[in-house]
């Protein structure tokens, strides 16, 4: 085994590549205050009488990304929510999509090629659209109120607009033409019924 120079070490350490830092990436998550307890422990009544050291273990400063979540989680559905006991509104599982959203959106942040979250975030946000137009449509002012307590920006859909071409003028020329050879083929048919529901009625009349 062959010992190095001091120099050639030096040498090789400053040829080592440099780590690229992650940038950091703000979280929905970081307004939530790190003294808070976690959602289990939180209307324990014996948590007040504990030791500083076991509050710390079981407040959001020791907690995962998962116990955060359920906290933030249930702010957003008591912004919304119309009753203490109301836990499936329309209101309501909009917010629950809205904390799923923005999960999917800082993961895919971080790991941009993870297709498989990506379409769950997609048919999240499809869902939600479905619920908030729906809103809009029957409630407008719980719409509002939900967008506004939730900083949802909602987009009206781009109305429905089909380019026309000369192919569809001619399919849609044919359709109409078969339709209307397709009546007259039956109207004979049509026209022995209608007599022989004339008569029926007559005969019952009489």
């Amino acid at each position: 085994h062959q010992v190095c120079s001091p120099f050639i070490q030096t040498a090789r350490w400053y040829a080592r590549p440099v780590r690229r830092k992650r940038k950091d990436i703000p979280s929905h998550l970081d307004d939530l205050p790190p003294t808070m307890l976690k959602k289990d422990y939180a209307n324990v009544p014996i948590i007040n009488s504990v030791d500083d050291v076991v509050r710390r273990l079981l407040s959001l400063e020791m907690a995962s990304q998962k116990e955060k979540m359920k906290i933030k989680t249930q702010q957003l559905v008591e912004k919304v929510r119309r009753s203490p006991s109301d836990n499936g509104s329309f209101e309501v599982q909009v917010a629950l999509l809205t904390a799923k959203i923005r999960g999917y959106e800082e993961h895919l942040q971080r790991h941009p090629k993870d297709k498989s979250n990506r379409r769950r975030m997609l048919m999240d946000i499809d869902r939600r659209k479905k619920l908030l137009a729906y809103l809009r449509r029957v409630r407008y002012d719980t719409f509002e109120n939900t967008c506004k307590q939730l900083n949802i920006k909602y987009t009206l859909p781009p109305p429905y607009s089909r380019r026309v071409t000369k192919r569809w003028v001619v399919k849609k020329a044919f359709c109409l033409k078969v339709f209307q050879e397709a009546r007259k083929l039956k109207a004979p048919e049509r026209l022995k019924q209608r007599r022989e529901w004339q008569a029926r009625a007559r005969a019952a009349k009489e």
